[in-house]
């Protein structure tokens, strides 16, 4: 073999080996970020379910009492109860999902929905008034409330209900029945109820303080204590 040969043979085997020595380098590297790419997408997925655990989604299904009826943006009950969540450094997201004039069967028709779109951990029903104001069934309010409790359970949701009353002039018997309906789907469901939302509103002397003109919707400096109604049952399904 020739000095030219023996050379030649000398470098390709460097050149080679040099290949080698840098493919298994390039091949290292890109092991090293693959499993580095894997580590953070674990991590990053171990993170989301925790931080989703502790987050509350508040899904509010009512009519004008909670659609801020007559009043200025964000003084309504619904936006002092973010406002409250803040201060208490609860991990909550409230979702308004409140339309004027609707009935418990308009709640009924649209929760499926709701409850898809928002996936809530806490839903609160404030339903019913408009069912009396038009004279509606009340075996047909009864059976949309239990239906939408049963809807709201059903994904693992936990439910509160704010029961109604009617004046006076709507008769006693009447009165009592639609009261009381709100006590019996809360009893029959298991879910927390607040007997009456309008307590300390609705029910005091100086009851035209508290009311718009239309004497049907509270008013601004009604709004907290509507809050102050709910809060102290609502806290108790929060996580």
């Amino acid at each position: 073999m020739t000095a030219l040969s023996k050379n030649f043979e000398s470098n390709a085997s460097h050149s080679f080996d040099d290949f080698t020595k840098l493919w298994l380098q390039l091949a290292a590297k890109g092991l090293i970020a693959i499993l580095a790419l894997l580590a953070f997408l674990t991590l990053l997925t171990l993170a989301l379910p925790a931080r989703a655990a502790g987050t509350d989604i508040i899904l509010v299904v009512g009519d004008s009492l909670s659609a801020e009826y007559g009043l200025k943006r964000g003084t309504g009950w619904v936006p002092l109860l973010e406002k409250q969540l803040a201060t208490d450094k609860h991990s909550a997201k409230v979702i308004n999902a409140s339309i004027s004039g609707d009935t418990t069967s308009g709640g009924r028709s649209r929760m499926g929905a709701l409850l898809t779109t928002h996936k809530p951990t806490v839903v609160v029903i404030e339903l019913g008034g408009n069912d009396a104001l038009r004279g509606l069934p009340l075996d047909m309010t009864e059976a949309n409330l239990a239906a939408m409790t049963q809807a709201a359970k059903k994904i693992g949701a936990k439910v509160l209900l704010l029961g109604m009353q009617v004046p006076p002039n709507y008769g006693g018997a009447y009165g009592a029945t639609f009261s009381g309906l709100f006590t019996k789907v809360a009893k029959a469901e298991n879910v927390a109820l607040m007997p009456f939302f309008l307590k300390g509103i609705a029910d005091v002397p100086d009851v035209a303080s508290q009311f718009q003109a239309d004497r049907i919707h509270p008013n601004e400096q009604a709004q907290p204590k509507m809050l102050a109604n709910v809060w102290p049952e609502l806290k108790k399904l929060l996580r």
